[in-house]
């Protein structure tokens, strides 16, 4: 062995000084990235028909919202986070439908996640009682929105939830939409408005309980379809940006011509996951900007 060892000095120093040397890039890369990160980034993920919005503050705090459908979200997730990194603080849920739940199973299986938010609405889908079930194996504690809630978090950001505003756990709605978690993120005076699959009654419900207000930027509720963004409420909300999230194939016809039509009319810049692919909303020191995957 001391003979072996004598013989193979230089190779084994050598490979040490190399791992070293890459140790330190690697660290040096990992600082270089954190000083130069924004406050806070938001990743509107291009997940095909459906929504998952990802919240990352440059302190490490990373907010989920929904998954996406099956089979999306974990390489879109993996190219954001860092290749350590196993771990989500909160996964929002806004309702149980495939296309925003599906995802979210494999964040539950690749990542330990915090707390769970949800409205509590019952939903006999598969997918949906697959999610609950999971929640339970994996004992995450589980928070019900039935009121306004405020989430902060870094440096006075907060994520508030603005509807449910009263409870649905456990309850079988005739739309589940109507139950859907609906959240403003404010940051350095800047107001992101997430509409989830909201359609025009919640928003006339939103407007008449005087929860709206002037935003920056609105997440488009229902991908565009016809049944959200009306006249009255985009009035009110006057985003200077709109994204709509949705696929190129869809049998829907997301997002509607009378919606683009409507947030061209109130001089809204709209970008469009089908189009643009995943698009990156950045916030830092007071300035806010969006760029696009392609």
């Amino acid at each position: 062995m001391k003979n072996f060892l004598k013989l193979h000095k230089n190779k084994i120093l050598s490979g040490g000084l190399l791992f070293l040397a890459a140790l330190m890039a690697l660290t040096g890369l990992y600082v270089w990235n954190l000083e130069h990160k924004p406050e806070l980034q938001i990743y509107f993920f291009d997940v095909g028909q459906g929504d998952s919005i990802f919240i990352e503050a440059k302190d490490g705090t990373q907010i989920l919202i929904d998954g996406g459908p099956t089979n999306k979200i974990l390489p879109l997730l993996g190219g954001v986070m860092p290749f350590y990194d196993h771990s989500i603080d909160v996964v929002i849920l806004t309702h149980p439908h495939a296309d925003h739940v599906s995802g979210l199973m494999e964040v539950l299986k690749r990542y330990n996640v915090e707390m769970i938010f949800e409205s509590g609405a019952s939903y006999h889908t598969a997918e949906a009682k697959e999610f609950e079930s999971m929640v339970i194996e994996k004992n995450i504690k589980k928070i019900i929105i039935d009121r306004p809630v405020k989430l902060s978090f870094f440096k006075n950001a907060a994520l508030n939830f603005l509807f449910p505003d009263k409870s649905f756990e456990g309850q079988v709605l005739k739309n589940v939409h109507d139950s859907a978690l609906i959240s403003e993120l404010d940051f350095e005076g800047k107001k992101i408005l997430f509409m989830s699959d909201a359609e025009k009654n919640l928003e006339r419900y939103l407007l008449q309980k005087g929860a709206l207000e002037d935003i920056d930027v609105l997440k488009v509720g229902h991908h565009g379809s016809k049944t959200s963004s009306t006249a009255d409420f985009l009035k009110i909300v006057k985003p200077e940006y709109a994204v709509i999230s949705a696929s190129d194939r869809n049998r829907y016809g997301h997002p509607h011509p009378d919606v683009l039509s409507r947030l061209s009319a109130i001089g809204a810049q709209i970008f469009r996951t089908d189009i643009n692919g995943t698009i990156i909303l950045n916030i830092n020191n007071g300035r806010l900007t969006l760029q696009k995957e392609k």
